[in-house]
């Protein structure tokens, strides 16, 4: 009996012997404080990443909520390559395109620029008016179809001119004749039966309250072609007749031609020239027009005087 008891106390001797072995992966182990630090470590550094980044401005806050406007760069590098690749008959200058992306650069935010005429630089203003709204009137229904299937954010219209070059001198002088009725420069052209009105436009063309309007078209530089003359007249109108008033900033294209020029000072009048730069004319016109004389509202304070076109472009 002794001995079995001898032999079980030494059993549970060895027992208990056995219990500080398996006390050495306590919280005491340098196993325990490798992953401790490892934690830490790891938990401090993402903190800090997070903060880091927090501080560090985002790309898109370069620039202002809302702008309306490219960058520079990016604007001079299209004005370069939109002059410099232009090989066409009647292509404008640097200078010219200068002239008329500053004064989309100035516009208010959502641009409305309605435009006579589908150019090589067509894709160019589309692009300066980021923001805004571009409209295109062409004479070619094929022309605007085709230019429209090729570039779907374009937003163009075919306009049917009944005017010729040939006719310059007797259209306006209709219209000088019905100035206070059917040729007056504050109408809806709508309704307008002047010769020299557009009126058959989509009615939000004359809803819009238009910023910049520019005249590079149509066709003018042969007796059959339509000429600028009704193009001329309608943007005149329609910057005198804004619902919402303020100016229109309106450029005419080869105003060294002579209807261009003739029409461009009965119409837009000479007294809201700006400025001009090689061939491109730079008007701004207030709503309304002018008192005359002898009572009712005329275009110009001024009517100019001008000689007849020579016998070649006669009916």
């Amino acid at each position: 009996m002794k001995g079995n008891a001898t032999s079980a106390t030494a059993t549970n001797t060895k027992l208990i012997l056995l219990h500080p072995s398996i006390l050495k992966s306590s919280p005491s182990s340098p196993r325990f404080f490798f992953l401790f630090f490892l934690i830490f470590f790891t938990l401090a550094f993402v903190l800090t990443l997070f903060n880091t980044s927090s501080t560090i401005p985002s790309a898109t806050t370069s620039f202002p909520t809302g702008t309306t406007a490219l960058p520079s760069s990016v604007a001079t590098t299209l004005l370069h390559y939109a002059a410099s690749s232009n090989t066409t008959q009647h292509h404008m200058t640097l200078s010219e395109l200068s002239l008329i992306s500053s004064a989309l650069n100035r516009c208010p935010s959502r641009c409305h620029f309605l435009i006579f005429g589908l150019t090589h630089e067509s894709l160019l203003w589309h692009s300066l008016n980021l923001d805004g709204r571009t409209i295109f009137l062409d004479e070619s229904e094929y022309f605007v179809s085709s230019f429209e299937r090729a570039h779907p954010e374009i937003e163009a219209y075919d306009v049917q001119y009944t005017t010729k070059v040939s006719q310059m001198s007797d259209l306006i002088s209709i219209a000088k004749t019905q100035i206070d009725h059917d040729c007056r420069p504050v109408q809806n052209l709508l309704f307008s039966d002047c010769k020299l009105a557009i009126n058959d436009l989509p009615n939000h063309i004359y809803d819009l309250n238009w910023d910049m309007i520019l005249i590079d078209g149509p066709r003018g530089y042969f007796p059959d072609a339509p000429g600028r003359m009704a193009s001329i007249f309608t943007a005149s109108v329609l910057a005198r007749s804004k619902k919402k008033g303020g100016k229109t900033h309106v450029f005419v294209h080869d105003f060294n031609r002579e209807v261009e020029r003739i029409y461009g000072e009965e119409f837009l009048c000479e007294e809201n020239l700006e400025e001009t730069v090689d061939s491109l004319a730079h008007f701004v016109l207030e709503t309304g027009g002018v008192d005359g004389d002898g009572g009712g509202v005329r275009f110009c304070r001024n009517s100019i005087s001008f000689s007849p076109l020579s016998s070649e472009l006669d009916d």
